[in-house]
Formats: structure tokens, C-alpha cells, sequence
């Protein structure tokens, strides 16, 4: 069965990925990060979620982006907004680098693993502030991985797959209740 890894943050959009992953027939590994945020209500529904969706390979990394701030989400002292988002502003809810330190983690446990894909349940739509979940990124980011790994190099590099990346919270809604994820479960 082929792999992938799947970035499992416990909010809605990964455990839809999560569960496309699995219905498009891959035997998923599931990558979680305690990277100073917050709270840990993710990291508990990505655990509940990896269970509901027998995950049986679930790691939980550290990487401790709060050390040096710039995001209302790591940062104690920023105010987390509660007005939405601004059209054409980057929110302060953007974290520096957490999405390129994240895929280039789970490249490297994909590579690893001998995984074909690394899922991502980013989404251009929603969050169109912030830079790293856009598609000319994933794409400039699937061209590092084939260039980057031992696995790119023999040409077999894990393929970066944002299923989500165009869809609107409301078809996003509507696939994961398809799926059968536990909605219920998830935290954002």
C-alpha cells in the first residue's frame, strides 16, 4: 500500500485531507506540531482524529516557533483578532515559516518512510493572507523537494498534494461529512 504523510493539525481542514488521503488509498502517517502555540486543544483533536480515522502512526514534533514571536498565535503579548480577516492583509495570526518548516519535516519522514506524498490541508480561500498556503508556493516548494532528497534526485520524491487548497469552507464542510470525519472532534 502506498503512504503518505498527512500534516494533521486537528482543525477541520487536515482531518478532511487526513480522510481524502484515505479514501484516495494511502496508508496514512499522520505529523503533528507542539510548536508554541496557545493552546493544545489541536494537538488533543489530532490525536482523537488520527484514532477515529486508524491512524496507527502519529508523531508529535516539537518545534518551538514562539522563541522568537511574530504571531498573535505564539505570541502572549499580540492580541488574537476577533474580527475576522482584511482583504490584501497578511493577519496577525500568520506564523513565520511554520508551513515551510512543517512540509520540510514531513518531507523528511516521508522520505523516510518511503511515503509518496506528503498531504496538506492548507487553503488558499480561506486564508488567501497568508503566504505560505498559496498554490504558486506549493508549487516553488514541490520543485525544492524533487531538488532537496536523495528520493528527488532518483526522481521519486514525495508529491506535496493540497486537496483543499481552492475549496470554500462550505464545500469543505460538505466533503468531510462524505467522509465521515469527526467534525465533532476537530479544533481550530
Amino acid at each position: 500500500m502506498n503512504k503518505a504523510v498527512v500534516l494533521l493539525s486537528g482543525g477541520l481542514d487536515s482531518a478532511t485531507t487526513a480522510a481524502i488521503a484515505i479514501a484516495e488509498g494511502y496508508q496514512a502517517i499522520a505529523l503533528s506540531f507542539r510548536y508554541g502555540q496557545r493552546h493544545h486543544k489541536e494537538l488533543e483533536a489530532a490525536q482523537k482524529i488520527a484514532k477515529a480515522l486508524k491512524i496507527t502512526q502519529h508523531f508529535i514534533i516539537d518545534v518551538n516557533l514562539s522563541e522568537w514571536g511574530g504571531s498573535s498565535l505564539t505570541d502572549k503579548s499580540i492580541e488574537i483578532p476577533q474580527d475576522g480577516l482584511e482583504e490584501n492583509v497578511i493577519p496577525s495570526t500568520y506564523v513565520p515559516g511554520r508551513n515551510t518548516v512543517f512540509i520540510a519535516i514531513a518531507l523528511s519522514l516521508a522520505e523516510a518512510q518511503n511515503a509518496q506524498a506528503v498531504y496538506l490541508g492548507i487553503n488558499a480561500v480561506d486564508y488567501s493572507g497568508y503566504p505560505d498556503c498559496r498554490p504558486e508556493y506549493l508549487q516553488a516548494y514541490q520543485k525544492l523537494a524533487n531538488l532537496s532528497s536523495k528520493a528527488g534526485i532518483e526522481g521519486q520524491a514525495p508529491q506535496l498534494v493540497a486537496p483543499l487548497v481552492q475549496d470554500s469552507k462550505a464545500d469543505i464542510d460538505r466533503l468531510a461529512l462524505e467522509l465521515n470525519v469527526p467534525i465533532a472532534d476537530t479544533r481550530s
